[in-house]
């Protein structure tokens, strides 16, 4: 059986409205992978740290947050904030010799764009490639 990752997003109200417009089935049609689960934040300046290792502790393979641009976040620094965080995890993660390219922060345009899509396939891609997450011995 080939190798699905699970894979969780953590995406803006403002850069995810796609996400409400098209709804599941217009993403899929679209080429959003269906492995990719998204979670809407109110801004992503609000994601913790630790809401971000604990999706790795409850078996994401990889996780992506996507963002206001760097100078037009809505709430003002919020995409720099998760950013910064996404940066200490990378980190985290190379130190303990797991691929930090599980992680990823981008920052898109508000509103429906196909760079929306185009990041999921992207994270799809980069985490089949690098295979099941060490922490879970690869349950997927």
């Amino acid at each position: 059986m080939p190798f699905i990752p699970n894979i969780q997003a953590f995406c803006c109200h403002y850069t995810s409205q796609q996400t409400l417009a098209e709804g599941p089935e217009g993403l899929l049609a679209d080429g959003f992978p269906k492995n990719v689960t998204i979670h809407r934040l109110v801004c992503t300046g609000k994601l913790e740290v630790s809401t971000l290792l604990k999706a790795f502790e409850d078996g994401a393979d990889g996780v992506y947050v996507a963002g206001c641009p760097v100078d037009q976040c809505h709430n003002l620094m919020g995409s720099q904030r998760a950013a910064k965080r996404v940066g200490a995890i990378k980190k985290a993660l190379a130190e303990l010799g797991v691929e930090p390219e599980r992680i990823e922060m981008y920052h898109l345009e508000r509103g429906f764009h196909p760079e929306f899509v185009k990041v999921a396939q992207e994270m799809h891609e980069r985490i089949t490639t690098l295979g099941p997450s060490p922490f879970q011995g690869g349950t997927k």
